[in-house]
């Protein structure tokens, strides 16, 4: 019996020691000093081995700590004295640190109070961003993330290496069992991290609380562990909580155009790596006839980026997949956006909007959108090239579109100018009282522009530019040439096609001394082209003196209207308030800038009253100007008579729309207490003051 029993110990010795052996091959446990060692040695042990000799060298210990402190303290006290006068004060002063307990703010400040990610060293004055950790990294050196510190002394590199070690988030996680000497045996099969201690086992009655203490401790260790089982949850990465969406992210590249390049863009494998991705893309763009000028779609961006977010192993939808669930959360998404959209239509109200166009296929296409504070919201498109376009028929296609949105919603309809499109506003406003129906402000100034190049002075001077203008982009040298003496093009593109020719005589204009000069240049006179009969007359407009003083009188007639055309036809601001206010004023600009030229003057204002006056004084723009707080108190101070006329055509909408006197009454006398600048809300000196930054929308 002895004999039996003593070989069976051996053998279960032999097998623990083999287990040790095995889960040591897996786990690899380094601590990087004596002291963390220590911290996994329960108390009871490690107070049991305690020796007298141990607790005599507790002094010299505390001295070596008090003394190795007061060496950091001189450090910096050093490192601060010799830093310029300006930068020691910001050292020294509490507001540039953190209320932080972390060590690198003694080696570090803010040097820019707006900005809290820099931290600048007081041993090489470098500015690190990215925040204090990266600073910790530049102080430390050996990582590479951050340029390491040339001055920082040795014992200060060791301090900070040894604090970003012991608060690494590489660590492992180390179960917690509460079923004492059973559950420890259980974490061990498990291939779990086991620390053997080299002295005295604990007893039962400390296990787990040794083991608690080491997996507070734990992260201290650089841990080499074995694969996660399949059983095991995987949390979602904080990066992944933190990221901004692609959405996000393409918005505020189009905000910010001076963007900072990141690392990987600086770097010889980033660009090597991005032509490769950049051929791909090329690549698939030329296999597939897919148009090139998708690459300025912001919907191209969101999808590189969100592709770029995903990572490695992203896998293409299927045909399926494309087909139909994705199509259908597609039309889902469209629904939710249009409930958003007729939420604002039911609190604000909306325009109804139609657009009229021909495609490459010749057919006669209409389509019809809705526009709030809340955007433009297409609604549907119609084929009319079997139908007449005749008042009649675009009326009750108009009115189908109105009880889509609901007849209560849409305040007015915009269309352009045809004499079909005026008559079926009239019908509609027939038929629904409170409608109101206005023509296109961006084509009606379109055509004001068009009218104005017919004046003979005007016409003689675009026919000579688009002459000089043909001529240099025909002729790949003179072109050339020309960009090199102007540096850059001479056209510019419009949104409208007149506009187009008014903006390239400003081009013109701005570039005159550089078109001039290139006429007498030695290369022009060495040019075939200019011993021909189109380069002798291009030359001779160039260089004439009348042609110059036309385009500046065709300047002075166009400008204003131009700016009335970005106001009316750009999305930056709502056109409404400020339409009316901004065609006053280039008809005063016009009448200032031509006064030497009576003739001119009255047939610049005789097209002007046709287009405007006579179209587009529309009372629902002088009630949008009544409303709007940063235009309408100075014209009120200005021109009494002008402001009067405003308020009468704010009553005349008020009496349309609302029919129920007392909601009458009460938004009449609103309206008197604004103008007034009177009651609780418009005499507060704040109200006053922020006149010009209201929105007269919002």
């Amino acid at each position: 019996m002895t004999n039996s029993s003593s070989s069976d110990d051996g053998l279960s010795r032999g097998i623990d020691s083999h287990a040790r052996d095995a889960r040591a091959a897996q786990v690899e446990v380094v601590f990087p000093s004596e002291a963390a060692a220590q911290d996994l040695v329960p108390q009871d042990t490690a107070a049991s081995q305690d020796t007298p000799a141990t607790q005599a060298s507790g002094g010299t210990a505390a001295s070596t700590n008090d003394d190795a402190c007061g060496d950091i303290a001189s450090i910096v006290a050093k490192a601060i004295a010799a830093l310029p006068p300006e930068l020691a004060a910001l050292a020294q002063d509490p507001k540039r640190h953190a209320k932080s307990k972390d060590p690198g703010w003694k080696y570090g400040f803010w040097p820019y109070e707006g900005k809290k990610e820099v931290v600048q060293c007081i041993f090489c004055k470098k500015e690190v961003p990215s925040g204090i950790k990266r600073f910790k990294q530049h102080i430390a050196g050996g990582y590479g993330d951050a340029v390491k510190c040339p001055k920082a002394p040795a014992v200060v590199r060791k301090e900070m290496d040894a604090y970003l070690k012991q608060n690494s988030r590489s660590f492992c996680e180390v179960e917690q069992e509460e079923g004492g000497e059973e559950g420890d045996q259980a974490a061990e099969g498990q291939g779990e991290v086991v620390v053997v201690a080299a002295t005295a086992v604990p007893r039962s009655g400390t296990a787990i609380k040794a083991k608690k203490r080491a997996q507070a401790s734990i992260s201290s260790y650089m841990v080499t562990a074995a694969p996660k089982p399949a059983t095991q949850k995987y949390s979602k990465a904080v990066n992944s909580m933190l990221c901004k969406s692609p959405e996000e992210v393409v918005a505020e590249r189009h905000k910010s155009k001076n963007a900072q390049q990141t690392l990987e863009h600086c770097t010889k494998k980033g660009k090597e790596a991005k032509q490769i991705v950049d051929d791909h893309v090329a690549d698939f763009f030329y296999e597939n006839g897919i148009p090139l000028n998708v690459v300025n779609s912001r919907s191209w961006e969101i999808l590189l980026e969100s592709i770029g977010q995903y990572g490695p192993g992203y896998r293409s939808p299927s045909y399926h997949d494309m087909r139909n669930p994705l199509l259908d959360r597609a039309v889902q998404k469209t629904n939710e956006l249009r409930a958003k959209h007729e939420q604002a239509w039911k609190e604000y109200g909306c325009t109804l909007m139609s657009d009229g166009w021909t495609d490459t296929s010749h057919r006669h296409l209409i389509n019809f959108l809705a526009n709030s504070p809340a955007g433009t919201f297409f609604l549907g498109s119609v084929d009319a090239s079997s139908e007449v376009a005749d008042a009649t028929m675009l009326a009750d296609l108009l009115e189908k579109q109105i009880h889509k949105v609901g007849k209560e919603y849409v305040v007015q309809i915009v269309t352009d100018n045809g004499a079909n499109f005026k008559a079926a506003g009239r019908i509609l406003m027939e038929r629904i009282p409170h409608l109101f129906w206005t023509p296109c402000a961006a084509h009606c100034l379109d055509l004001m522009l068009e009218d104005i190049g017919k004046i003979k002075e005007f016409n003689t001077c675009i026919n000579n530019a688009k002459k000089v203008c043909r001529f240099f982009y025909k002729h790949g040298r003179v072109l050339d040439l020309m960009r090199d003496k102007i540096g850059g093009d001479l056209v510019r593109p419009a949104v409208t096609r007149f506009a187009t020719s008014f903006l390239t005589l400003a081009s013109m204009h701005k570039h005159k001394q550089g078109l001039r000069s290139l006429f007498v240049s030695k290369e022009w006179q060495d040019n075939k082209l200019s011993a021909t009969i189109e380069g002798e007359a291009v030359e001779k407009i160039v260089m004439s003196v009348p042609f110059w003083s036309r385009l500046e009188n065709c300047l002075r007639a166009s400008q204003p209207l131009l700016v009335a055309l970005r106001i009316a036809d750009g999305d930056e601001t709502p056109a409404a308030p400020e339409i009316m206010a901004a065609m006053t004023i280039a008809k005063k600009t016009i009448k200032d800038s031509l006064k030497d030229k009576p003739q001119l003057l009255n047939e610049m204002l005789g097209h002007f009253d046709k287009r405007w006056d006579n179209q587009m004084e529309q009372k629902l723009y002088g009630a949008a100007l009544f409303l709007n707080p940063a235009k309408f108190f100075v014209i009120r101070e200005e021109n009494k008579r002008e402001a009067s006329r405003l308020r009468s055509m704010f009553n005349d909408v008020l009496w349309k729309m609302v029919t129920d006197d007392d909601e009458q009454s009460k938004i009449s006398k609103q309206a008197d207490d604004y103008e007034r600048s009177e009651g609780d809300a418009f005499s507060k000196a704040l109200a006053i003051k922020d006149r010009d930054r209201k929105n007269p929308i919002l």
